[in-house]
């Protein structure tokens, strides 16, 4: 009996040994796709900043062009040689806090009521919206700030007062769009403390609303902060709406009821045209590319701090 079960195990061990092969190499695959995917990832990544560093260094190359004024100077014409940034600069940050105003307090009331106090059915009928609603075309909501926020704003502030193209209406539609990325956020971080603090607020007489502000919200600070900075980089970097219903000429204004122009709008009017790629409007098409991506990279540094300042670790 004996002899007749020693081959039996050598067989079984054989078997054993081959489907373990057979497992590393099915694992040595898939480890290296995912590496190569990474490093495609990190490659396109160097791409685009190379690409974009070398033509803004052209721009800032030419005679015509000064560093100092590009970043003070308060007229952007190419035209004539004027490349002041600030006026692009002051109409793209109007935009983006007119959006954070509208997206903010109402993403995250939207997160704190999915995350406290919703139930299941509610939660899954209104999280499918949210998403409905981030999925619609940029274009159409630049329509939508053209063809009905515009309106509604020139009758209540008057048509003499609102411009047809206006900042007011973009950033508004901007924070409309951006609530969705808020409220998605937002809501994770928010479940994400653990029950037992909840329990315990309860147990010391606190309100639901009391422990929603005062107890979840504070333990979620770092998530929902990196949620507001990474929501904030998508205003600053929205296109389309500011390109439709901003307006189309660089202004330097502070009254968000008239046209200016932002820099992604810039980029989009100047890159739309009929320039050569060696015109100085085609090239400072990336030195404004260049300003706003160190922007975003500036505000998701920021993230990056206040997540690793305010994270709270549970077990």
């Amino acid at each position: 009996m004996a002899e007749s079960a020693l081959p039996t195990v050598e067989i079984q061990a054989s078997m054993d040994q081959k489907l373990s092969k057979h497992l590393r190499i099915g694992e040595t695959i898939i480890e290296g796709s995912l590496l190569l995917s990474g490093l495609i990832s990190i490659a396109v990544t160097i791409g685009i900043v190379f690409v974009l560093l070398r033509d803004a260094l052209q721009f800032f190359a030419l005679d015509e062009v000064k560093l100092v004024e590009f970043f003070t100077g308060t007229v952007w014409q190419p035209q004539i040689g004027r490349f002041g940034v600030l006026p692009l600069l002051s109409a793209t940050l109007m935009v983006s806090l007119i959006g954070m105003f509208v997206a903010l307090p109402l993403g995250l009331a939207t997160a704190i009521y999915l995350s406290e106090y919703a139930s299941v059915r509610a939660r899954n009928t209104i999280k499918p919206i949210l998403e409905v609603l981030a999925g619609i075309p940029t274009v159409v909501y630049g329509y939508f700030a053209l063809t009905f926020m515009t309106p509604f704003l020139r009758s209540i502030f008057g048509r003499d007062t609102v411009q047809i193209y206006n900042v007011a209406s973009a950033g508004i539609v901007v924070g409309i769009l951006i609530i969705p990325l808020v409220a998605s956020l937002s809501e994770d971080a928010l479940h994400a403390v653990p029950g037992s603090l909840r329990q315990a607020a309860y147990g010391l007489g606190a309100t639901k609303l009391e422990t929603s502000l005062r107890v979840v919200v504070p333990a979620a600070l770092s998530g929902i902060t990196a949620a507001f900075v990474v929501s904030i980089s998508r205003a600053v970097g929205e296109t389309m709406i500011v390109a439709i219903a901003a307006g189309a000429g660089p202004k330097l204004t502070f009254n968000p009821l008239e046209a200016a122009e932002t820099m992604t709008g810039y980029m989009v009017r100047i890159s739309g045209g009929d320039l050569s790629y060696d015109s100085v409007d085609y090239q400072s098409i990336f030195a404004i590319g260049l300003v706003v991506f160190m922007m975003t990279m500036v505000l998701n540094i920021f993230s990056q701090r206040i997540v690793r300042r305010f994270r709270e670790a549970y077990e």
